[in-house]
């Protein structure tokens, strides 16, 4: 057994195909296979589990992931010690859904390169589907989603309560609007709408919201930063967890504001989810604790 072929493994996962692993290794896509096929017939198992569509992560290759991942660690912090700088080339990739992004994860990136100058973050905007599959197929390294009360968690992830807020209406500053303290579900339903798209939590929310009755004009998109954009032209309301406006760029700009939906009670909760490992690689663990930390920061900031 090699560290090439546990490296090959772990980049097969990250990258989601052997076709995008062999792209980022610069090695030939027969080639990666057969060092792959190699480490399973040395270790007794299936860790790929090869289709026509393309090679997923098998449940014995989930199991053995976590054990790979803390030998090739071990060997980074070796290389650190000895000086090489590649120890630290690892791409760290995190899935959000687009939620409290200006006001705690570029900041928490921001904080990660200062302690980590070497290291790389990829940022994926992607539903929180594909974030929980991603991370327990290997393919991302941490998640940032939205839930609700009473939202069952997934059994192979583990989760940190990053965030509490509620959800509001996010208005252009000069809507007439903003002279209310709370806006109704009626004073909503006769606006011009922007919905996220079915997939997202808050879809699931303003549905739950509005009832069979939605509002005449209803623009969607993807994500909070578009949806905050697209308010800011003028294009509608939306209706998005306050950590995602309070702090934001727009707002401290003017551009868009929020207020309190009248007699809603609901807690949106951001949460930082991973696999469940008996050891994180160090540059995941350090990325995890910069989130923790701004958060901790943000919910500070706002109490004061």
């Amino acid at each position: 057994m090699r560290i090439e072929q546990l490296e090959y493994f772990a980049a097969v996962t990250q990258h989601g195909s052997l076709r995008r692993a062999s792209e980022r290794l610069h090695l030939s896509q027969p080639a990666l296979s057969e060092a792959i096929s190699k480490l399973e017939r040395e270790l007794g198992v299936t860790l790929l589990d090869r289709r026509r569509s393309g090679a997923r992560i098998s449940r014995e290759g989930r199991e053995l992931l976590q054990h790979m991942e803390g030998v090739l660690d071990a060997i980074d912090q070796l290389k650190a010690a000895a000086g090489d700088s590649s120890a630290h080339a690892r791409v760290i990739r995190v899935g959000t859904v687009n939620a409290a992004t200006s006001t705690l994860l570029v900041p928490a990136v921001h904080d990660f390169q200062v302690t980590r100058p070497d290291a790389t973050v990829e940022v994926l905007n992607i539903q929180q589907a594909e974030i929980d599959r991603g991370l327990a197929e290997g393919s991302l390294d941490l998640g940032l989603v939205n839930v609700l009360s009473g939202d069952d968690p997934p059994l192979d992830l583990v989760g940190t309560d990053l965030l509490h807020g509620r959800p509001v209406v996010v208005l252009p500053h000069d809507h007439p609007l903003t002279a209310r303290e709370a806006i109704s579900v009626d004073e909503l339903r006769s606006e011009r709408f922007v919905a996220m798209r079915a997939g997202y939590l808050m879809h699931r929310f303003v549905h739950r919201l509005f009832g069979p009755d939605l509002p005449a004009v209803c623009h969607s998109t993807d994500g909070a930063e578009m949806g905050k954009t697209l308010v800011a032209e003028g294009l509608g309301l939306s209706v998005l967890p306050d950590y995602s406006v309070v702090g934001d760029p727009l707002e401290r700009a003017g551009l868009i504001t929020s207020r309190p939906i009248v007699g809603d009670s609901t807690v949106v909760t951001l949460v930082l989810r991973r696999r469940k490992v008996l050891h994180a690689p160090h540059q995941v663990r350090d990325l995890h604790a910069a989130l923790v930390e701004r958060a901790r920061r943000y919910q500070q900031a706002r109490a004061s």
